[in-house]
């Protein structure tokens, strides 16, 4: 259910860096979300979890970006964050925000796309060399 909207997406040089935001569609949404995640689709291949976030602010990273991308959350400006550096050719795709309604700290660890309900309609990172 598409219930947030990404941006920032762009054409970057490899080495370069980005930073995507999301916010929700209904703002009083924020609340409601336990976890919140960056996922991202190559081309042909799986939805996979690149990072996701809780409330208290505990993160979780795939191994693919761990040390280059950063999550973050502003409670206060109900907008989530993807700063992204040192980016490689293999980060292109279009990278989705979603939220899991689910109070789960393991919903948030293990990144799985079927345990986040609601998502973004995407945003596209395209990463040349």
């Amino acid at each position: 259910q598409v219930r947030l909207m990404e941006s920032g997406g762009d054409s970057v040089r490899s080495g370069g860096s980005l930073t995507l935001s999301c916010t929700p569609l209904d703002i009083l949404a924020w609340a409601g979300y336990p976890c919140m995640g960056w996922f991202r689709q190559g081309s042909g291949n799986e939805r996979e979890g690149v990072a996701t976030i809780l409330r208290d602010g505990t993160t979780f990273y795939s191994d693919s970006v761990e040390g280059r991308f950063t999550i973050s959350q502003d409670h206060a400006q109900n907008t989530l964050y993807l700063e992204m550096n040192s980016l490689k050719p293999e980060d292109t795709g279009i990278y989705y925000c979603a939220a899991s309604v689910a109070n789960s700290r393991s919903f948030c660890r293990w990144r799985l796309a079927a345990n986040f309900a609601d998502w973004g309609q995407g945003t596209q990172v395209t990463v040349s060399s």
